[in-house]
Formats: structure tokens, sequence, C-alpha cells
């Protein structure tokens, strides 16, 4: 599980073999054997007890500012793998190897995004021509990509240009399909203009501090990039991965309109925007970490959403280190 702490003044310690959290007049205790991260998103303390404890027991500490951005992230110093799979990944992300890769991580973004919206048109009989038609499309951007042939330095903005205008299209059918109220024009970000963006946001935020994790276990480098280019202090790689998942978010985030669990309350207004309110993230975790928790058939095997995200970037590692 992952330990949130999101209230103003919490305090995080070690104590015995447990997390100790005090927050007011609350004190509760956490062993360390359920947590596998920890999120800190408000104005909180942690002693340097409960760092290293953290360390020793192999659990990393990410910070994320008031819109669910990481910015900062603590973890231990060792290497997750050899540097062989860094050089590997270096080699691939200049040719057709890349190109290949990329294709793959952006496929299967829009295979899950068909997948999620066939799965919303089986409750909704009255909006269903309509959502068919959303899913075409996408399957006509997903036949467009597998044309595309060469190096990835040179079709990397074919790619990206296939990406993201299958992403809007998709986002034009969530927004047709969530209740009137919550309808959005479009993605938007820091600060997001809506409620849906807001949680989204939020949701892509921790998701992103999984992926990154995930890299750094399997060896890969998280700068290194294939589809988003290099760039000072932007971990690309991160970025590339987290195409696959997204829709984890997606699907989170759509369940609690889908089942009329969000609330207005649940958002602060902002300069430009809205910002999601303590009990709103509290909501939006309580449901991400049911939907990283859940069990799944992939790849022939029984395993959790959570562990996909690393199953994934240790198979990568893998088929680097097999590259000639």
């Amino acid at each position: 599980m992952q330990l949130v702490i999101n209230s103003r003044g919490a305090y995080l310690r070690k104590q015995n073999n447990c997390f100790l959290i005090k927050n007011d007049d609350k004190v509760f205790e956490v062993s360390v054997k359920k947590i596998e991260s920890i999120l800190i998103t408000t104005s909180a303390y942690i002693s340097t007890d409960a760092i290293k404890f953290a360390m020793d027991n192999n659990i990393d500490i990410i910070f994320l500012d008031y819109f669910g951005n990481p910015y900062g992230r603590v973890w231990h110093c060792k290497l997750g793998s050899t540097t062989l799979i860094r050089r590997k990944q270096l080699e691939a992300s200049i040719g057709e190897k890349g190109l290949n890769l990329a294709k793959e991580w952006i496929t299967c973004k829009i295979d899950n995004q068909i997948d999620f919206l066939k799965s919303l048109k089986n409750s909704r009989s009255k909006k269903e021509n309509n959502i068919n038609e959303y899913i075409i499309s996408l399957e006509k951007r997903k036949s467009m990509l597998t044309k595309i042939e060469g190096a990835i330095e040179e079709k990397r903005n074919n790619i990206m240009a296939i990406e993201g205008v299958a992403g809007k299209e998709y986002f034009d059918a969530l927004s047709f399909i969530i209740p009137e109220q919550y309808k959005f024009k479009g993605r938007s970000r820091s600060p997001a203009k809506d409620e849906f963006n807001c949680l989204l946001n939020y949701a892509y935020g921790v998701l992103y501090s999984m992926v990154e994790k995930s890299c750094i276990i399997a060896g890969l480098d998280p700068y290194i990039g294939f589809i988003h280019a290099d760039n000072y202090n932007k971990k690309s790689l991160v970025f590339d991965l987290i195409e696959m998942y997204r829709v984890f978010a997606e699907k989170t985030v759509m369940y609690l309109f889908s089942k009329r669990k969000v609330k207005k309350e649940y958002f602060d207004k902002i300069k430009n925007g809205l910002s999601l309110n303590q009990e709103g993230k509290a909501l939006l975790i309580n449901e991400l970490n049911d939907t990283f928790e859940t069990t799944v058939r992939y790849r022939g095997r029984n395993i959790k959403n959570k562990n996909i995200i690393q199953f994934e970037s240790h198979r990568i590692a893998n088929n680097l280190l097999k590259q000639k």
C-alpha cells in the first residue's frame, strides 16, 4: 500500500517496527511490511529515523506539490542493476529499436483507451453509437501508428502527432460520457480548469512516482527517453512509460464520476482554476489504492495492477540486455 500523509502539521516517525503517524490528537501505527511507498502531499514533518527506516526497507518517499506533481524523492543510493542496461538503453534510443519500443508503448496506450471505451459503452446503450464512432477513430490512429518505419530520431514527431490526436479524441469521448454538470473541454493542467482534470492530474502525479520507482528498480535510466525528447532534468523515460498505465488513473476518476462520488466541495477555487482539497485527495487516494490492488490476468499470469508497472520495466530492461 501507499502511505499518504496529506494533513497539514502531520508528523511521521519510526516506532519499533512500525511507522507512527500523529495528526492533531489522532495517533496510529502502520507496519513497515504493509508499505511500499510514502507520499507526502502537504506541510508535514518526518523524522530522520523514519527516513532511514524507509530506506532500510526499500520504501521510497515521494513529495508531491499542491497539484499532485512529484517534486522530490528520497531513495537509497544503490543502482537498480548493472550499468550495462543503461548503455543498451542509450544505444536503443537513437535507432530502429527505439522506434519499435515507442510504437509498442503508444499502441498499448491506444489499446487501453479502446478497451476502456468499450467497457463504458456496455452500460450506456443510449450513447453506444457515439462511443462506437470514437472507438473507430482510435482504431484508425492505431493503424497509422503501425505503418511508421525508420529510426526513432526521424519519426518521433510522427508518433507524437498520432498520439496527440488520439488523446484528444479519447478525452472528447470521456467528456461525452460523464454526467452533464462535469463535462470538460480537453485537458488542462497546473491548474486544472474543471473537476475532471483536477482529479486526473493528481492521479497522474501518484502514478508518475510509481513509474519512476519501477525504472530505478529495473536499472533503467529515467532520463533517457524514446518518445519524449531529451531535455535538461526531464525524466523522459518516465513520461514514455507512463503512457501505458494512464488508464489506471482514468478508470479510477471515471468510476468516481459514474458512481456519483464526486462533490463540488472536494475542490477549492484558486487563480485560473481549481485545486483538490484534503477531503478530495483522501477520496481519490483510496480509490487509486483499490485500483492498484486489483488482480487481473496479464501475459498469462494473475497479477495486481500495481505490479504490472514493475513487471514491464523489468521486461524492457531484459529485452535491452538481449539486443546485439
